[in-house]
Order: structure tokens, then C-alpha cells, then sequence
């Protein structure tokens, strides 16, 4: 039988098709490849910094952006709050030998980050040649201020200081300082014992003046009491002293008041008596107590008084 040639298949037209299919899906995953890369996102709490050709171009906040593929890469810089801790020794006022970590909470400005970036590189480049050797720095220089008791005593009031320190040291770099924090802090042994036997010292000695406050009172109370009781007395001897003043001036007067009585009684008598003979006879017989006398002197006497002369 034999084979027409017209029916069979071009071997070179289906080559061509196969070719130009691959081509077409080869272009498409290429120019999904190129939309894909020119696509990025920065996420929220950092901003993006774009670079064409190592050049830092822009500063871009967080969300969907696109950029040149090839030639444009981003760097991400965090702008959240960040801590940074740092372990150093360090002396006191009297050159006493401390060790010290020490913290620092800081934050990147938005608005200058793209600054930060072009002049540091990033943040880690930033943290271990700036931020780090100033807190080294301020915090040697504030314990060098205070003695070594004071440190422990006013710890707030020294972490103050390292915080005002490098807040200066810090004021022409665009971040924010938060809280500065005395994470430990490391005494000589013999120097904690020392402290420890004097605060013990102490304890006794509040503990023995307490003792002696508490006698005091009491024996103040004492007094107080011995004070009262004996104006308490001294009140009721006083009363009863007026009582007994009140009680003679009153029988005093009385008296005085029975003698003038009497005496303008008796007044009264010897007027009556000095006007009327009968009223001296009266009163002798009043007085008369019913017996003869023995004894009868002179002539004139007579023993009824002058009956006679009654009789006329």
C-alpha cells in the first residue's frame, strides 16, 4: 500500500509550536518572576530603606511597595523600642572596685531613620559604635560620683544620673531614650559584710533606744500619775480646808452675831434697870434661888427686899 506524504505530520511545524509553547511559558514565569521581585512589603513597627545600586535613595513606611528588580534592594530598620544591656566595671567615689549591667530601653525616631541609616549603616552598626560606648560611659562616670554606700542607699537617684548623662552624650543622635535601669550592681565581699555588720550595729542600737524610750514613757506616765494623785489630795485637803474655814467663819459669825445680841440685851436691861427700882428688885427675885441667907449685914438689910415699902 503506499503512503501518501501529504498525509503525513510536519515534524518541523509541531517542533515550532512546541518551541514558541515554551518560550511563552518561559517569558511568563519570567515576568512573574520580575513582578514577584519588584514587590515587597515592610512590616508594621519598622520602615524600609531603599537602595539603587548600594545608594540609599528613600525612606518607606510599612505596607505593599514595588521597586526596580536588580537594582533596587531594601533594608528594614526597626523602629520599636529596643534594650540594650551592657556588663562593665567601674569605681566609686573612694575608688572602691564595683562591677555593673546596666540597660538602656531606646527608640529610633521615624522621621530620621533614613539619617541613622545612611550615617551608621543599620542598627547594629549604631548600637556597637555609638549607643553602647556612651552607656559604658555615663554610667562609669555616675558611680564615680557616689561612695559605695550611697550606691546602695540611693539607687534611684543614681540611675537618674546615668540616664541625665546620656541623655546629653545622646541629644545630637536621632533616637529616643526611654529608662535607663541599674539591672546589678557588685560590691567587694568584705565591703557587703562590713555593711551588713554596721546595719546589725544599728538594728540593736534602734532596737536599744526604742527599749529606752518605752522606759521613759513609762516612768513619765509614772510621774504623770504621781502628779495627778497628788493634785487629786492636794484639791481635797483644799476642799476640806474651805469646808472647815467656811464652817468656823460661819460659827464665828454666828457667835459674834449671839454675842451683840446679848450684849444689846444686857444694854437693854441695865437702861431698864437704872429707870425703875421695881425692875431691880424684879430681876433680884428672879434671880433669888429659894434660901434664907445666913448672914445678915447691916440694919438696913432685909431679907423680902423692902417688903415694906411694897406695902406702902
Amino acid at each position: 500500500m503506499a503512503i501518501n506524504n501529504n498525509e503525513l505530520p510536519d515534524l518541523a511545524s509541531v517542533a515550532t509550536k512546541k518551541k514558541g509553547t515554551v518560550v511563552g511559558v518561559v517569558v511568563a514565569l519570567a515576568g512573574l518572576a520580575v513582578l514577584f521581585q519588584s514587590m515587597y512589603t515592610v512590616d508594621e513597627g519598622h520602615v524600609g530603606i531603599v537602595k539603587r545600586f548600594g545608594e540609599a535613595t528613600e525612606q518607606v513606611n510599612p505596607g505593599l511597595h514595588t521597586k526596580i528588580p536588580i537594582v533596587d534592594t531594601v533594608e528594614v530598620l526597626e523602629i520599636r523600642t529596643r534594650k540594650n544591656v551592657e556588663k562593665l566595671n567601674a569605681s566609686t567615689h573612694e575608688q572602691m572596685p564595683v562591677t555593673a549591667e546596666v540597660s538602656i530601653n531606646w527608640t529610633v525616631i521615624r522621621e530620621q531613620a533614613f539619617e541613622l541609616f545612611k550615617s551608621y549603616g543599620g542598627l547594629t552598626q549604631f548600637e556597637t559604635r555609638i549607643l553602647d560606648p556612651k552607656l559604658r560611659s555615663a554610667t562609669k562616670d555616675a558611680l564615680a560620683r557616689y561612695k559605695a554606700e550611697e550606691l546602695i542607699q540611693n539607687r534611684s537617684q543614681v540611675i537618674a544620673q546615668i540616664e541625665e548623662l546620656l541623655i546629653e552624650g545622646m541629644k545630637e543622635y536621632p533616637v529616643k531614650l526611654d529608662s535607663a535601669q541599674l539591672e546589678n550592681l557588685g560590691l567587694p565581699q568584705k565591703y557587703i559584710q562590713s555593711i551588713e555588720t554596721k546595719q546589725t550595729e544599728k538594728n540593736l542600737a534602734a532596737a536599744e533606744m526604742h527599749r529606752l524610750e518605752r522606759q521613759k514613757l513609762e516612768a513619765q506616765q509614772q510621774v504623770n500619775t504621781a502628779f495627778a494623785q497628788r493634785d487629786a489630795a492636794k484639791a481635797q485637803a483644799d476642799g476640806k480646808a474651805y469646808a472647815i474655814k467656811a464652817e468656823a467663819q460661819a460659827e464665828a459669825e454666828a457667835i459674834k452675831l449671839k454675842g451683840l445680841a446679848e450684849a444689846e440685851s444686857i444694854h437693854k436691861k441695865v437702861e431698864a434697870l437704872k429707870g425703875s427700882k421695881e425692875m431691880v428688885e424684879y430681876v433680884r427675885a428672879q434671880q433669888w434661888n429659894g434660901q434664907m441667907p445666913t448672914t445678915i449685914m447691916g440694919a438696913d438689910q432685909n431679907v423680902l427686899w423692902n417688903l415694906d415699902e411694897k406695902k406702902k
